[in-house]
């Protein structure tokens, strides 16, 4: 395997191997990717103050999310069709990611079904769940993952409806014919791989789908449902943090979909930090949108997120490399973080969380002079 030195290079390879339609699927966001490349600069414009003579001499990166261990603060995040860019999708990105210790999050949308990723890949995993206007078929995605053994589930609460990704109509994007959403298979007529031109023909399946008046006692609907954790993803205001803790969540994760659903949303970094405080670890708080570097992992930690969750770049390793280029992507990560902890003089995820001084001022005073709520 080629010695990729870091994410981007694992990306650029993964853009040569790519059809075009595939990779823009997947790197693509909403309208005019507006909040895709502010998720990016506003990670980078964060800067840091290290502090010397800490005496890290070596660092423990593990820790506990919602009863699992972790052999560092990152789990896999939910990624629709992964058979796209390999054959063995989400099975290889589940065993990295086990092999590594961490949690892989199921799609419901996956062209693997979950009880053969489970089957092949037995280690800790969420299922990732939109909630449909025929609740039987929730119910039964519930009970399957239950089944299974998946150990939470992740309520994606920012969807709904799919929000305009106009590189996939551009492209005239469609499923090829071996690829479909497998969780669904003896729905042969919802297929998403109809043949729909000028749209995305996945959009007109979710939209047709999801139940778009989705709202907070559907989180009661669900927790009267299962007894596995419930995670919300997709909170960016403080106002709705509170009310996921009121309502029961036993964790959410801040983000904006990575910039895919509406286009002009804050980058998901900038409202981390008030909402973590508002929280003021009654759950853990998950963050996810524009991890690229082992930074990027220290700057969320530092500003609050008990775990961050990487998406793209775990498509871009199966892309290159199959199984073997997420456990590169991996490695490249936790190596980064193990580097910029030592070099920031922080010696546990523990001690970087109660990091005084850490953010540089500039962001901070951007920070608490905004108002997200």
């Amino acid at each position: 395997m080629v010695n990729y030195i870091n994410i981007y290079s694992i990306e650029k390879a993964a853009k040569i191997k790519l059809d075009k339609g595939i990779y823009d699927f997947i790197f693509g966001g909403a309208t005019d990717e507006l909040t895709l490349e502010r998720n990016r600069t506003a990670l980078d414009a964060i800067q840091l103050t290290p502090r010397v003579l800490a005496g890290v001499g070596e660092t423990d990166l593990s820790t506990t999310l919602l009863g699992i261990p972790l052999a560092f603060p990152m789990i896999g995040a939910p990624l629709a069709f992964q058979r796209l860019v390999d054959p063995e999708g989400e099975i290889a990105v589940a065993k990295s990611l086990h092999d590594n210790n961490l949690v892989y999050t199921s799609s419901t949308m996956s062209s693997i079904s979950l009880e053969q990723i489970a089957e092949k890949s037995p280690g800790p995993k969420w299922f990732q769940l939109y909630i449909y206007k025929d609740r039987a078929i929730t119910l039964e995605l519930i009970q399957r993952a239950e089944n299974a053994g998946y150990q939470g589930i992740m309520l994606t609460v920012d969807v709904p409806v799919m929000g305009k990704r106009e590189r996939d109509y551009v492209n005239e994007f469609e499923l090829p014919e071996h690829i479909f959403a497998a969780n669904f298979i003896a729905n042969s007529d919802e297929r998403t791989s109809q043949n729909v031109r000028n749209r995305s023909a996945i959009k007109i399946f979710t939209d047709k789908q999801f139940e778009p008046n989705l709202n907070w006692n559907d989180v009661l609907w669900l927790k009267s449902k299962t007894s596995l954790p419930i995670i919300l993803k997709g909170i960016m205001r403080d106002s709705d943090a509170v009310k996921a803790v009121e309502y029961g969540a036993d964790a959410i994760v801040v983000s904006n979909h990575g910039g895919r659903q509406l286009d002009g949303v804050i980058s998901s970094i900038e409202v981390l930090p008030k909402i973590a405080r508002k929280i003021d670890k009654k759950i853990p708080v998950l963050f996810d949108s524009g991890i690229r570097r082992g930074t990027d992992i220290l700057k969320a930690l530092a500003l609050g997120a008990d775990c961050v969750l990487i998406g793209r770049p775990l498509l871009w390793g199966l892309s290159a490399a199959g199984e073997l280029g997420v456990k590169k992507v991996l490695s490249i990560l936790q190596e980064e973080l193990i580097e910029a902890m030592m070099l920031c003089g922080y010696s546990s995820v523990i001690d970087l969380q109660n990091n005084k001084g850490l953010i540089a001022n500039s962001f901070l005073n951007v920070e608490t002079n905004s108002e997200f709520s």
